[in-house]
């Protein structure tokens, strides 16, 4: 018996009950609901959607100046913008320290993990740095990272131990979302997807699940068009803001050391 079948069903069994008005109320509801949500078997029209390779195979950079998951990641800094203050640190450039703390930042810090990237100030792997000092960032900007490095638990452990106490990490990472391949350049690949509870468990073990605020973005319209590699330039905005939490495209953190 189908979802839809089983709710016609008890409307039509409980028609001679007398149910509280609000129960009645409700089933109707979830009627509604499903007839509006469901599609016939064999209705479904998938157009341009129906092909077995991705319309951008590059995350949609070739389409948009502003990918879906940038978007979204922009979004979460932008939230969190006053967090981005004092000394900062970033991967790869400073891109997000200069665009969201602007004169609130005394110095921006950039990591790399391997020599000759002209932004960076500090070279080393997060899961064993021991060159860099503890308690030295304010805050530190992770996006898109963790996800290829295979210790997680060290680099999350290398995090805490360089922010100063107060200090904020904002972390955001793939979900669900397609693989970023880059086996056999700068010894990187992509080993994690996270989900909320996988976040929840890292960051909290170290940083304690009370500092430990974990979020997701996307529904199923905007996974589907980000595995296809859409640019968030073709969506509706209000398309692009309804959450739902089935569908983590990405999994977002911000975790405090405890003073």
């Amino acid at each position: 018996m189908t979802p839809l079948a089983r709710i016609e069903k008890l409307v039509r069994d409980t028609a001679t009950v007398l149910l509280p008005e609000d129960l009645r109320k409700w089933v109707r509801k979830q009627q509604r609901l499903y007839k509006l949500q469901s599609v016939p078997v064999g209705k479904v029209d998938f157009g341009g959607l129906r092909r077995l390779s991705p319309i951008s195979t590059i995350f949609g950079q070739d389409r948009d100046l502003l990918t879906i998951e940038r978007y979204y990641i922009e979004q979460f800094l932008e939230k969190h913008a006053a967090d981005v203050k004092g000394r900062c640190l970033e991967m790869g450039d400073p891109a997000y320290i200069n665009k969201f703390g602007g004169d609130k930042v005394t110095q921006a810090d950039v990591l790399n993990y391997v020599e000759g990237n002209p932004h960076a100030t500090i070279v080393a792997d997060l899961t064993d740095a021991p060159h860099i000092p503890d308690d030295t960032f304010d805050c530190i900007i992770i996006t898109q990272t963790l996800q290829m490095i295979y210790e997680v638990d060290k680099a999350i452990a290398t995090l805490h131990r360089i922010l100063k106490p107060g200090g904020v990490v904002l972390c955001t990472s793939h979900g669900m979302t397609r693989v970023a391949r880059r086996e056999g350049v700068d010894d990187w690949g992509e080993y994690w997807h996270f989900t909320t509870q996988s976040k929840r468990r890292l960051f909290g073990d170290v940083f304690g699940r009370e500092k430990t605020e974990v979020s997701t973005v996307g529904n199923i319209f905007t996974c589907i068009c980000n595995l296809h590699g859409l640019g968030a330039g073709e969506i509706d905005q209000a398309e692009l803001d309804v959450h739902d939490p089935n569908y983590e495209m990405l999994v977002l953190v911000r975790a405090v050391k405890q003073v």
